[in-house]
């Protein structure tokens, strides 16, 4: 049974092994072809629609719908990242890093605009 980091690392995977791919032959070859314009609106739009499922929800939709625009701007945020050269696993480590850290404390601690 894969755990939910062995599907982040898998995801991960695929897609570095689409960089450079055929854009025809591949949704995330397509995507990181157009890189950076086309995950970045993907990102927005699916950000958009996580927001209007959570809305749904709150006024008695179904709340798969929220966990299935979460996967999809999930996906998304992952091609934006692997783009960067970026990964998942950055991503864990600095939600680890934060565990234990008051969120309130953080933010008082940055640095004033």
């Amino acid at each position: 049974m894969n755990t939910p980091y062995d599907t982040l690392a898998h995801l991960d995977a695929t897609i570095a092994s689409r960089r450079g791919a055929d854009p025809a032959s591949s949704y995330i070859a397509k995507l990181l072809a157009k890189a950076p314009d086309a995950p970045l609106k993907k990102v927005a739009e699916e950000a958009g629609e996580f927001i209007m499922a959570c809305k749904d929800a709150q006024a008695g939709s179904d709340k798969a719908k929220i966990v299935y625009e979460a996967a999809d701007l999930w996906f998304h945020s992952l091609v934006a990242l692997a783009h960067f050269g970026l990964s998942a696993q950055e991503v864990l480590a600095e939600l680890a890093r934060r565990e234990g850290t008051s969120g309130l404390a953080e933010k008082a601690a940055r640095p004033q605009d």
